[in-house]
């Protein structure tokens, strides 16, 4: 089965040697252009998808919306996604050895906020990467899960949420 990100890790593509990308700090937040009426009632949070370029050449990078896709609680319901307060990567070059990051603003009901699920596919280049999928949740401590080289938490917290997602995935069992 394949097996989640968990939020903080980084993944690196085969296909563009050197390219690396991460979603990170999931935490609350407002956004800083004020609430959208659509989301009213829900709970605002943020995150950041960051690309970093360890190659030795640079890459275009696009990550726009709907190329993100965020899902909450234990059913995966879409949260509101606040594209107007959202600053997106489009069409920059990152060079070797830098970064660009996206943050993104999204909202939704507080007792989901615990179970998010975040999908990515860049496009790098023209070409349309696969996409992967990172799991956390707000209020969740990233430095626990993404604590250091050895990656012995991380493997347990990616363990944990596959299991999980396992079992949900297969009625009857618990």
């Amino acid at each position: 089965m394949y097996e989640p990100n968990v939020v903080g890790d980084w993944h690196e593509y085969d296909e563009h040697a050197g390219l690396r990308v991460r979603v990170h700090r999931l935490m609350p937040a407002e956004p800083p252009r004020g609430r959208d009426d659509a989301a009213e009632g829900l709970t605002y949070f943020t995150l950041r998808v960051t690309v970093e370029n360890r190659g030795a050449r640079h890459l275009g990078i696009h990550l726009e919306d709907g190329q993100v896709d965020v899902r909450l609680g234990p059913d995966g319901e879409s949260a509101f996604v606040d594209w107007r307060s959202s600053q997106f990567i489009e069409g920059f070059d990152v060079y070797p050895l830098r970064r660009a990051t996206a943050v993104l603003y999204a909202a939704g009901a507080e007792a989901a906020l615990a179970q998010v699920a975040v999908q990515v596919q860049l496009r790098v280049e023209e070409e349309w990467t696969e996409r992967r999928l990172w799991a956390g949740g707000v209020g969740l401590h990233e430095e626990v899960v993404a604590a250091g080289p050895c990656a012995a938490g991380r493997e347990g917290l990616a363990h944990q949420v596959s299991d999980y997602l396992r079992d949900q995935a297969e009625p009857g069992t618990a």
